[in-house]
This record gives C-alpha cells, structure tokens and sequence, in this order.
C-alpha cells in the first residue's frame, strides 16, 4: 500500500491481463458480525482485510468474541446472543458497516457502551436508526451533536407489541442494522419493521437477507416498506461461508476494459472472484458499462471486460441500486461522447465525504463541466484533448474517489494525474494501486526517472531511497549491480573469466533483485551483507570487465523502468543509463566530508579505520572514476548540481523534492506525510 503524501500517476496508454479481488466489504462486515451473534464456531474465507474489517474485527475481541486466524480466513468463536464484555468504549473510525449495526445489537443485548469515531464519522447522521431503536425501548444518549455519534448506550427496556419504524430514504444501513439486530431479543411474536419513505440502496439490503438467510433468519419481506422476523427466530452457524469478491471494488476494472485497448497482445481485463450471480447490488454495475459501449463476458465467478464503443456513450441513468459503483461512472463520463447524468445519488451526502460535491469539484480540475444538484450529477466531458487539465485530486479521506479518479491518467490528452492522500484506499481495497500498475502500460518515456549520481560517499544511495520512499517510486541501487551478479555467478559455479562471459551476461540480464532502503534481496534473500564482503568486490571487478555483462546490466537497470516511477543512484545514471531522466542530480561533498561520513559508518559497524586513509583512498577513486573510458564519472549536461558537504539528509531530501515539483504540472501539494 502506498502510504505517501501523494501518487504520481503517469498518463497511461494501454491495460490488460487478470485480477484478483479483495472480498466485499458489505459482505465482510455483516459476516463478520452475524458470525459473532451465533453460537459456536463459524469459519469465514476470504474476508476483505481493509481498516474497515479490522475495526469490526476489533470491536468484537473487545466485546469478548474469539478470533483466530485460519487458512484462507478467520474463525469466529460466536457469542450466542451473549456478551461477556458489558462495558467498553469503541472506536469504529470512519466504518458505517461496523458502526450502524453494532449499535443496534449493543443497543439490544444490554451493557455500558460509548461508540465514538474519527471527525467524519460524527458528520454522519445515524439520529434515524436511534430514533427507530429508541421506539423498542433502547437507551441511547447522543455525546455531541444530536442525531449524530458519538453515543452512549445503557441497557434497554424493551417493548416489542408495536412495528419498528425506521426511515429509509437517507441509509440503507440503518435498515440492515434493525434486521441484522432484532434477531437477538428470540420474541414469541413475530417483529415488525416499517419503512417510511423511499427506501434507497435496495441491493444492499438484499445483501442483508441473503446473508441472514445463510445464518438461519428467513425474513419476510413486503415489497421494500415491510419486514417481518418470525417469532423465534434464532441465529445458527452456517459453518463456514465465503466471502465474494468486492463488486463495488470490480467496476474500477470494468471501467478499465471500457476504456482502454489491450496490452502485450491481451484483447481484455478479466476480473476473478465475482461474477453474474453476485448477491452484490453493485454488479449492475456491468449493465451500465454495457450501456456506455464496453463488451463484457461473464461467468459464474468471473468477467473479462474490453472496449466496445469508442468514445463512449453518454448516458442517463437512476443509480440508486449502484450508489457507490455510480461514482466509477462519473469519471467514466470523462470518455463519453455527451453529457451524461446520474440521478437518485442523494445518499452521496453522507458517505465518507459529502461525494457529490467532492465529485464536481475534482471533476472540474479535469476539465470537464459539471452541474450538481441535491440528488443528481451531471458530467460533460473536455470537448478535445486539449481542453484536459493536469489535476492534482483532493482525496477528502474517501477510499472511492482516490480509485475512480486514478482512471483519469488514460486521458486522451497524455496528462498525469496525482492522487493524494492514496493511503485512504485502506479502507477497502489497500493495495489497489498496486493492482492497476500489475495491469496498465505506457510509453517507457511517460514513467518518470529520478538519476542521482556521484562519487563514492556522496550520500547518494540514501538520498535516492529517501526520495524512492517519499514518491512511493521503485529503487535502483546500480552501484550493488556487478556485486550480485558477481555473487549469483559464483553461486551459479561460473569461473569469472571470458570463457563464461555469455552464461553469467544471460544470467545478469535476469536477475530477481529488490532494492529497499536499507536491504538488497536476491531471488527472496537478503544478501546486503553478502555482496559488501572484500571477495564480492573482487567479483565484481572481474565481471565488470566482461563487455556482454555491462551490456545485459544495462537492460537489467531499463527494466526497473516501472510504473509508478523510479529513483537510480549511481554513477552513470543520467549520462549513460537514463540520459531521457526529466530530473538528474549530480550529488557531491568535500573529499574531507566524505571521509568523515565513511569513517562514522565503519567505526560504528565495528570496523577499524583511519580517516587520513579514507580521504585519499576516496581522491584516487574520484580520479580513476573521472578518467575512465567507459562511461566516466561526470554530470549530465542537464543535471542539478548539488553540494551536501554542510547539508543533513532531509535538507538534501527535500531540496530534490522542491525541484521536482517545480517540474510538475500539478501546483503545490505538500511533501512531507
């Protein structure tokens, strides 16, 4: 999961392959939950593994339920409709999933509670649910502002002879938290929930019956204004259940088939773990992409998604069965040959983020006209490729807009987009990045290189991993480069000669390496202090000095080229390896300066030295380094000259970060996490 401040995301041009879906976060928590009313053991695969679930996961260890982990899942050791924690304070963050039921069935099992959240979370209205629970004789005190958490519970006294009304026209959530709570009270007469007003977000309480079903509640329901709990109704444990793959995290992939060709000879983007006979309302999602123009296939557990229709079509559509899939067809949108309109999104208004506002306004920065009304959103896409906009996308902590608008880099304009605050994808989805980048593609040129070269104890290895880690960009350690494969040949049992030049520059082209900022991994092991021996620098001088091993080390290091982006250090990065680089740096101190540095280094790893050694070993390498014939030490013509001698590691930071946003089309966004 990227956790900087913000990501980078060049402008894509191509998509393809196959993804796997995390589980549905709808489905996790009531699962989740349901499994902890029941009595006995329930075994949950593939849950979704996201801030939301854990906030579930851990409100329920601190109301006494048992959780283990299992293979491919949990085991929740159920309370039977018991608590053995009476008095707890809960922290649900920002999870209306965990935070709306839970009060329900606190609210009714009886005990002390106070449910508090992060500051969106007590901007979320939940006055409806309590009034409703209220009426059955709940105890519920707001601690702010009324209608809104934080709140207190105190053992109820209930009454049950009259039907349980509930709104349902601002959260399907607080409908499913009565169904899903009502259970526990085992009443001899049949239970009753009335809905006044439209009920909105249909699907999902499907979802809720379904999974109700499947744990032994046979609701039954009157069109979508009357629900009914049969008397005596009790929960059971299904045993063990599977979680499906998350349809509201899958449109973000359908949308990515609808809009882009196919990449290295794949015609589509198949999507694994959901398919057509999802209990998911969101999987409607598939129908208005159809309508837009994409060609899908689907089966049981899968759809494979390509390009139809180019532009787009616009469309006009009621989203009320796909409120949170709804917000990937706003930027779909973008690519549509019209204005389109969704309508029936009023529950926008109290998600995550007020979505419709936040929505336009994002959409604006794209170049697309947008009008907004109470309930609806209407997206004009830029007319040419010239009227797109660079944007810099304000995320408002909200998991959806940060995925939708990372679609936004196929603009036909060839922009960049950045994401920030990418880390909120936690909530449901936390490597979601990583699964577009496992799919997308572009012109090598597209993916930014930071080059950081200079002379030995310049600082450049920890500049450059300090600059990797703050971009959320991959690290090229160059200068270990002849050291691993020095390593891996000897390993391999190749004498290091030219008789063997073919085998070990075969080889080198292939090695699996990772670089971090303080580890080095060859073929998953760690040999930071294998390659840092005198003998791993001996190999590497003899196989530095086979000309088809520099050769297939320089496509080694191309290689690294990968989206989102790259920061190299070295000695000829900008020169030789990436002379396209958009930002070089030529990183140098005082011969005295680094003799210093290294000397530290060595005394505090135990290692006898001598500084007046140090200075002049490091002179005579500056010179052997500068004389060379093949690829001297040099700045690239372009490079920014930068002298550290009498700067510390964060000032140096954060002298290349300004730099480069200065080369950004974004505006400022800050630096610092």
């Amino acid at each position: 999961m990227y956790t900087t401040a913000f990501l980078d995301i060049p402008a894509l041009r191509t998509a393809g392959g196959s993804i796997a879906l995390p589980g549905s976060k709808s489905i996790s928590n009531r699962v989740l939950l349901l499994a902890a009313l029941c009595a006995g053991s329930t075994t949950v695969l593939d849950p979704l593994d996201s801030d939301d679930t854990r906030i579930m996961v851990t409100a329920l260890e601190e109301l006494g339920c048992g959780v283990e982990s299992v293979a491919g899942g949990l085991r929740i050791a159920g309370l039977g409709g018991q608590l053995k924690t009476r008095r707890a304070r809960l922290f649900m963050g920002n999870a209306g999933t965990a935070m709306r039921p839970l009060t329900a069935a606190l609210a009714l099992l009886g005990g002390e509670f106070e449910l508090s959240g992060v500051a969106r979370m007590h901007e979320r209205p939940i006055g409806d649910l309590v009034d409703a629970l209220r009426g059955l004789g709940c105890r519920i005190d707001y601690l702010g502002r009324p209608g809104y958490p934080p709140l207190r519970i105190a053992p109820p006294r209930l009454q049950l002879d009259q039907p349980v009304r509930v709104r349902g026209d601002v959260s399907s959530q607080f409908l499913t938290a009565l169904l899903m709570a009502l259970p526990l009270v085992a009443a001899k007469q049949d239970i009753v929930i009335e809905v006044d007003g439209e009920l909105i977000s249909k699907p999902y309480i499907e979802i809720t019956l379904n999974l109700l079903a499947r744990f032994g509640i046979a609701v039954q329901r009157q069109g979508w204004q009357r629900f009914t709990i049969p008397a005596g109704s009790r929960y059971r444990s299904p045993g063990t259940i599977a979680v499906e793959a998350d349809a509201s995290s899958a449109s973000y992939f359908i949308a990515l088939g609808a809009l882009t060709t196919g990449a290295a000879g794949q015609k589509e983007v198949r999507i694994e773990g959901v398919g057509a006979d999802s209990i998911q309302g969101d999987i409607r999602f598939v129908d208005a992409a159809r309508a837009m123009g994409a060609t899908i296939v689907s089966g049981a557990n899968w759809l494979e998604v390509s390009r139809g229709a180019w532009p787009l079509h616009a469309i006009d559509i009621d989203c009320n069965h796909i409120p949170d899939a709804a917000m990937t067809l706003a930027v779909l949108a973008l690519y549509a040959d019209g204005p389109s309109t969704l309508r029936n999104i009023a529950s926008w208004r109290v998600k995550e983020t007020d979505r419709i506002a936040a929505m336009a306004a994002e959409l604006r920065k794209l170049g697309a006209l947008v009008d907004e009304g109470a309930d609806f959103l209407r997206v004009t896409p830029p007319a040419t490729p010239a009227d797109w906009r660079a944007a810099s996308i304000r995320t408002y902590d909200d998991h959806r807009i940060a995925m939708c608008f990372a679609l936004a880099a196929f603009n036909p304009a060839g922009l960049p987009v950045r994401i920030e605050d990418p880390k909120c994808v936690a909530k449901t989805f936390p490597d979601y990045f990583e699964a577009l980048f496992s799919l997308a593609h572009t012109y090598a040129a597209r993916i930014p290189v930071i080059c950081v070269d200079g002379p030995s104890a310049s600082g450049k290895g920890t500049l450059a991993a300090a600059l990797a880690e703050r971009l959320g960009y991959h690290y090229l350690d160059s200068g270990a480069l002849y050291r691993l494969t020095g390593l891996a040949a000897v390993r391999a049992g190749f004498a290091l000669d030219a008789a063997h030049e073919v085998a070990i520059a075969a080889m080198a082209q292939q090695l699996p390496i990772r670089f971090s900022a303080t580890q080095i991994w060859l073929d998953g092991e760690d040999v930071s202090d294998a390659i840092r021996t005198e003998q791993a620098g001996m190999n590497a001088s003899q196989v530095s000095a086979l000309p088809a091993v520099r050769t297939a080390l320089l496509a080694l290091q191309h290689g690294f080229r990968r989206l989102p982006g790259l920061v190299a250090d070295g000695r000829d990065m900008g020169t030789v390896v990436f002379p396209d680089a958009p930002l070089k740096i030529f990183l140098t101190a005082s011969a005295a300066r680094r003799a210093e540095r290294r000397y530290k280094q060595l005394i505090s790893k135990g290692i006898p030295a001598i500084l007046d050694s140090l200075r002049a070993d490091l002179e005579a390498r500056d010179t052997r380094d500068s004389s060379r014939s093949v690829a001297p030490l040099k700045p690239a013509e372009d490079a920014l000259l930068l002298d550290n001698s009498d700067m510390s590691i964060e000032q140096s930071v954060l002298r290349v970060l300004d730099e480069w946003q200065r080369k950004q089309p974004f505006g400022a966004t800050p630096l610092i996490p």
